[in-house]
């Protein structure tokens, strides 16, 4: 590297000596009482040997002390002239003693000791935190004072961070530099691209010490540690929920507030979560571009895909803390719990019922409006919900897709086939709270309690 920065040098002061500037510099110092009187005296340097004058010399002018010749940067002294070179060259001289990882220079060295030391020596004084660098601790001081001095030129938000209005100008501008090398996806952020690429690669980082469950984000991981401790830090202040995250916060907030930023530009429809509006235009456009490679079933999005495929190889990876039920997917396990917690969040505002999922409280409100949009080409039969429309169609079409892999019965519904395996397994997953009776479906259930309140007199506890 010593004869790599030697021959930039010669070239440099050869380039300089024989340039026009040098020239003139020469006659300033030839005549510094004649430039003196305009303000421009020169000082003189002195220099031990021939080297540190060229060295001296490199990009340094009276206008311009220390400019990069291959980008054109200026800086206030060779040091960083020096460093900044490193920038050009690949250099990276100052090694950690930990880990393979090299820097550019000995502050960013000492910076990144502190990820193996544990040490924190930037202390807020307003709250327990500490933090690595003093950047961070002016950041997070931020969060206390409300202070946010980087604004939106285009919309007059404003941010805590310039990064955060850096990556927020790019929404206005459409602007995505970071390209994913092995598909067309780009993005805003670099993080973005580097939590996508390791879908190409399956990489998974960020362990859990507790499970060993890895995954490819830390904030995925620190979300997941919050299952195993049951903290869930943000509280609304309208109820008594609380939530692992400030964004499952701001979205549940906005059941409160009715509000929904996000509109479709097609039809107008708004909604209050983005995903949602993501779904939305798929029903416009049509496209299922994630296509099951164990059947045909083909999806809008890869989320959905991953969660089918699992009704394949039989994954179950959310687990219910009250009964150890599993399920496929997250959103399945937190409406389970909601029959553990009794908690019905969705308020009908015109009469006094309440539901567990906000598509039941949907359906509900057009019995009020008596409306019934869906309706049948075969019969003349009109439905509230495209659900009920679909069971109604089977019944013309005679369609059983879901077979028996025990006894090759054929059932038109899913429901109906997980039903009927358990007359070959013989689970009885409902059990009566007053008795040891137990059934295999939770309408025989709710008849059999009728015989506690001396409302039935029997049931047939063979199904």
């Amino acid at each position: 590297m010593a004869s790599t920065n030697e021959s930039f040098i010669d070239k440099q002061h050869t380039e300089y000596t024989n340039s026009e500037q040098y020239q003139n510099n020469q006659i300033k110092q030839d005549f510094p009482q004649n430039n003196a009187s305009k303000g421009n005296l020169v000082t003189h340097s002195v220099f031990s040997t021939n080297d540190d004058s060229k060295g001296n010399l490199v990009t340094h002018t009276v206008e311009n002390p220390y400019q990069c010749s291959q980008c054109c940067k200026v800086f206030t002294c060779n040091s960083h002239l020096i460093r900044h070179m490193r920038t050009h060259t690949g250099e990276k001289p100052y090694p950690c003693s930990e880990c393979p990882k090299a820097f550019l220079s000995n502050d960013h060295l000492i910076r990144h000791m502190r990820t193996h030391t544990g040490e924190k020596p930037y202390q807020c004084n307003q709250c327990d935190k500490a933090f690595t660098q003093n950047s961070l601790l002016v950041q997070h001081l931020r969060t206390h004072t409300g202070e946010k001095p980087f604004q939106c030129s285009h919309c007059g938000k404003a941010f805590s961070q310039n990064t955060h209005l850096i990556s927020h100008v790019r929404t206005h501008t459409g602007e995505k530099p970071y390209q994913c090398d092995q598909c067309e996806k780009a993005f805003t952020e670099k993080n973005g691209l580097t939590n996508h690429q390791r879908t190409h690669t399956g990489e998974k980082p960020y362990q859990c010490t507790l499970c060993n469950k890895s995954f490819a984000q830390n904030t995925h991981l620190i979300r997941h540690l919050k299952a195993h401790t049951g903290e869930k830090p943000y509280e609304c202040n309208h109820c008594d929920k609380a939530f692992l995250t400030n964004s499952q916060l701001i979205i549940h907030m906005r059941t409160h507030t009715a509000e929904k930023p996000y509109k479709c530009l097609q039809c107008g429809k708004a909604f209050s979560v983005n995903d949602q509006l993501s779904l939305h235009m798929l029903a416009h456009t049509g496209e299922k571009p994630y296509q099951c490679s164990q059947c045909d079933k083909s999806f809008s999005f890869n989320s959905q895909l991953i969660v089918h495929l699992r009704t394949h190889t039989g994954e179950k990876p959310y687990q219910c803390y009250h009964c150890g039920k599993d399920f496929y997917c997250n959103s399945h396990l937190v409406r389970h719990q909601m029959t553990h917690t009794g908690e019905k969040p969705y308020h009908c505002k015109h009469c006094d019922k309440t539901f567990r999922e906000n598509s039941h409280l949907v359906t509900h409100l057009k019995v009020h409006k008596l409306e019934k949009p869906f309706k049948c080409s075969h019969c003349d039969m009109n439905f509230a919900t495209n659900s009920e429309y679909t069971v109604h169609l089977k019944t013309h079409t005679g369609e059983k897709q879901y077979q028996c892999w025990q006894c090759g019965k054929d059932f038109t519904f899913n429901s109906q086939l997980i039903i009927h395996l358990r007359t070959h397994t013989g689970e009885r997953p409902y059990q009566c709270s007053q008795c040891d009776s137990a059934f295999s479906k939770i309408s025989n259930l709710k008849r059999h309690q009728m015989t506690h309140d001396e409302k039935k007199p029997d049931i047939d506890q063979s199904y």
